[in-house]
């Protein structure tokens, strides 16, 4: 997030990367590295780029220093490095620090939703040769970044979940019974909403897949849409690319089941399962 910010100011001001590497002593690609979030900050060389960027409000200033010390200091989740792609750290860090959460999932019910049965299940799918031991590094990991959700200043949680997710059997009957209870009590706590995409709709707006539209409690940093892949993950920050995402979802909560007809759904699913 701090090198997207500083990228942003440099890229406003029409200050080249060999300019602002000059200032802090460096090269240009290390200016790469640093607005790429992919080498760590020293809070000078911050400060000195924020004077060359023109950045003189006193709050802004501190806002982005701030980030600069939180970036150097390593999250809880860095404790599962053995087990955690490099590309998923950052999102895991980056969903730690959101105000706001809208996730459309078309294949699973979406990490931060899932049941223990359900998510021990759909790792060891996705991680075949893991031994057991890593397999459940991985489970506690996904529940430990559900604990936020029912903690102090918990994030607005707002999921879409394609009615083919919750029709892909998983781990069998009993694990399914397992998720169909849990998504009816995760909906109701009041920082959660859920809505399913039933199959009768046909097509819709999120012809592209799964992603992830993550909101940050300062007003001054942009969203952050997360697109994931088998090998790897997008992060698109800039303005008309989360702006085509964020139409898209807008589009899915209208034309999905509302969250009390979801709570039915569910509940139709779990008789039937």
């Amino acid at each position: 997030m701090l090198g997207s910010q500083l990228r942003r100011l440099r890229e406003q001001k029409g200050v080249t990367r060999q300019d602002a590497g000059y200032v802090i002593r460096a090269s240009e690609s290390k200016i790469s590295r640093l607005e790429l979030g992919r080498v760590s900050f020293k809070e000078r060389d911050v400060d000195d780029l924020l004077s060359l960027y023109g950045v003189s409000d006193a709050t802004e200033r501190e806002a982005l220093l701030q980030l600069a010390r939180e970036a150097n200091t390593p999250g809880w989740w860095h404790r599962y490095n053995d087990v955690l792609p490099n590309w998923f750290q950052t999102y895991v860090g980056l969903e730690e620090s959101a105000a706001m959460i809208r996730t459309y999932e078309l294949q699973f019910v979406p990490g931060l939703l899932q049941s223990e049965g359900y998510a021990r299940a759909v790792i060891r799918l996705g991680n075949a040769g893991a031994t057991a031991q890593q397999i459940e590094q991985r489970v506690e990991l996904r529940l430990r970044r559900q604990e936020r959700l029912t903690g102090p200043e918990a994030p607005r949680l707002w999921a879409v979940v394609d009615e083919g997710a919750l029709k892909r059997p998983i781990g069998g009957p009993e694990v399914m019974r397992g998720q169909f209870e849990h998504l009816i009590e995760m909906s109701k706590l009041p920082n959660v909403t859920i809505q399913i995409m039933p199959f009768k709709f046909g097509g819709h707006a999120a012809e592209g897949g799964a992603f992830t539209i993550l909101r940050f409690p300062e007003q001054d940093l942009p969203d952050v849409v997360y697109v994931e892949n088998l090998t790897g993950a997008m992060y698109l920050d800039r303005r008309d690319d989360v702006d085509t995402y964020l139409q898209a979802m807008e589009r899915l909560c209208v034309d999905s089941a509302t969250p009390e007809s979801t709570v039915e759904l569910l509940g139709d699913f779990l008789r039937e399962t």
